[in-house]
């Protein structure tokens, strides 16, 4: 069993993943050490083989069983570092795992407070058996005080999405600035270009007021504009698209999505954007954007 002290805080955060055995998990541990490479930063690997935990009457395990999980586990961070080596060769990034006995999401949550970034495959075993999306990556998402990237299918690492730009949803709170800042600094790492879309309506279709609208729009535009100001000077070399639409946030994510290698969102916001984030808002995007996904929480 490796050591499973919570770090200290460090000038050069780790990126920390969560594996568990499934296929999905290990995309999750390639675009982790990926991104770890772009930051110049460690990778940490971590799985647990806590015991499930339910009402009474609960199964004591043996010790058969518990030297059994614990060979699971360092079987499943061993297959993780072997594939995040391969994913980075002559990288030289610092690797280091963790086999905890810890519940999965209580010790995500701990390591969170000292990382760059928590990420989860969107589903998978859980911890060795269990489910990954629902209750950890929703749990995680919740309270993690980082950064959570959510990996599904695909890590997205192939050459054509590497060609695609960052995508980022904006609408002028502190998680949108927050969001902007690790998009455009992902862009940046990516050298490729970033998708701002401002989406400032939960009513879709033709419908809107009839009094005052115009006024309504310029000001989106405004705020729109200013959420935006400086990132040119701070980021020349990552061209920018700016998309301001009066529609459903989560649809014009979605599309968007369609052509973009990663989305970045805010943990919450005004409500006309990104209000319900971890609620319905969350749900629709984590289930209907095949890409990375990104929720990031504000100071």
């Amino acid at each position: 069993m490796t050591d499973n002290t919570v770090p200290q805080a460090d000038p050069n955060p780790t990126i920390v993943v969560a594996v568990d055995g499934s296929a999905v998990s290990y995309q999750a541990v390639a675009w982790a050490a990926l991104d770890a490479a772009r930051h110049g930063c460690p990778l940490r690997i971590v799985t647990s083989i806590c015991a499930p935990v339910g009402p009474s009457p609960t199964v004591a395990l043996s010790a058969e069983d518990m030297a059994w999980l614990e060979s699971e586990g360092e079987r499943v961070v061993g297959e993780a570092t072997r594939i995040a080596s391969e994913t980075l060769p002559g990288e030289g990034v610092p690797m280091s795992s963790e086999v905890t006995t810890e519940p999965i999401i209580t010790h995500l949550i701990a390591l969170s407070r000292h990382a760059r970034m928590v990420v989860l495959g969107s589903r998978g075993l859980g911890a060795l058996r269990r489910g990954l999306l629902g209750s950890v990556t929703t749990a995680v998402t919740h309270h993690a005080h980082c950064p959570v990237a959510v990996i599904h299918s695909t890590a997205a690492a192939d050459p054509i999405s590497a060609r695609q730009p960052v995508l980022v949803g904006v609408d002028g709170t502190a998680n949108s600035v927050a969001a902007l800042e690790l998009a455009f600094q992902e862009a940046s790492l990516r050298k490729t270009g970033l998708t701002a879309v401002h989406a400032w309506s939960d009513v879709s279709g033709p419908y809107m007021p009839m009094a005052g609208w115009e006024t309504l729009q310029e000001q989106e535009h405004a705020t729109f504009a200013e959420e935006m100001a400086g990132y040119a000077e701070r980021y020349p070399d990552v061209p920018v698209r700016r998309i301001l639409v009066k529609d459903r946030p989560v649809r014009s994510l979605v599309d968007e999505a369609e052509h973009a290698q990663l989305v970045v969102v805010g943990s919450h916001g005004r409500g006309g954007f990104l209000g319900m984030l971890l609620g319905s808002t969350s749900n629709a995007l984590l289930h209907a954007v095949d890409c990375p996904i990104i929720v990031v929480r504000g100071e």
